[in-house]
């Protein structure tokens, strides 16, 4: 009787631990909420950037969102005391007039490089004002890496005078899409002809494996071997979401690893 109870109590408080307490996503908690744990130690904010495009007739427009959102949570529970900031969806995709690029096909959204370096300038001077230390930029698309480290050198050439906070373009998470994962296919028999750069077999099993909702099956299945000028540099037909599972595991792994590498050493004052 008396374990009985204590499970009962145990559960009792389970129940009416509030659910801010565990997430991890800023937009979900108050000002006050966020101050506290900044207060308490949380001074690690990771900034996921995706973008809106085409991503083949199969995949949803805000496949780089919704996937770098999951993947950010995944990385800010593994490395403790961190939250996530809002992820930002409007990058630079290509000339509007004539169209460049995915800008070609319907749906796709383009900003300037100046813009979304003025963005990524403001999210990062904001968080510093509100005492995080450090600020992960974590860039789920190629095409504006090169901003995501100009931002970063430029913010911390301007801050080194008065050290406090420091911001990071994480190159390690867009390697491991880019590298180990694809390397991982190809050690189980994926051609890089189906693999693909973009919309293939590799980035379709990455979205399966962080929402299937992400993906249209069918059109997946329906799909001719040789189609062309649908917006799919690859073959999606064989992905699935266990094959997603490796590059989802490996990113959040080695951004992980990259993060703590790089905090502790500013920690310890190296640079």
């Amino acid at each position: 009787m008396r374990l009985r109870a204590m499970m009962i109590v145990v559960v009792l408080a389970c129940l009416a631990w509030p659910a801010f307490a565990a997430t991890v996503q800023m937009e979900a908690l108050t000002w006050t909420e966020l101050r506290d744990r900044i207060a308490g130690g949380t001074t690690t904010v990771l900034v996921p950037i995706g973008g809106t495009e085409q991503n083949g007739p199969h995949m949803v427009l805000g496949k780089h969102n919704v996937r770098v959102r999951i993947l950010a949570e995944r990385i800010a529970h593994g490395l403790g005391q961190t939250v996530v900031a809002p992820v930002m969806a409007y990058v630079p995709e290509g000339r509007v007039d004539p169209p460049t690029a995915h800008m070609r096909y319907a749906g796709t959204l383009t900003i300037s490089d100046a813009a979304f370096e003025a963005v990524l300038e403001s999210t990062a001077r904001s968080l510093r004002q509100h005492g995080f230390r450090d600020v992960v930029f974590l860039g789920d698309h190629g095409g504006y890496q090169k901003n995501m480290e100009q931002v970063a050198a430029r913010l911390n050439r301007e801050w080194a005078a008065r050290p406090g906070c420091r911001v990071h373009a994480l190159a390690e998470y867009y390697r491991v899409v880019q590298d180990e994962y694809v390397q991982a296919l190809k050690a189980r028999g994926f051609a890089a002809a189906e693999i693909g750069s973009h919309a293939g077999l590799a980035d379709t099993a990455l979205a399966l494996a962080v929402d299937p909702a992400l993906v249209r099956s069918d059109v997946v299945a329906a799909r001719a071997p040789a189609a062309t000028g649908d917006g799919v540099a690859g073959d999606p037909r064989r992905a699935t979401a266990e094959l997603g599972q490796i590059g989802v595991q490996k990113i959040v792994e080695v951004s992980i690893k990259a993060i703590r590498s790089r905090t502790q050493k500013l920690k310890m004052g190296t640079p």
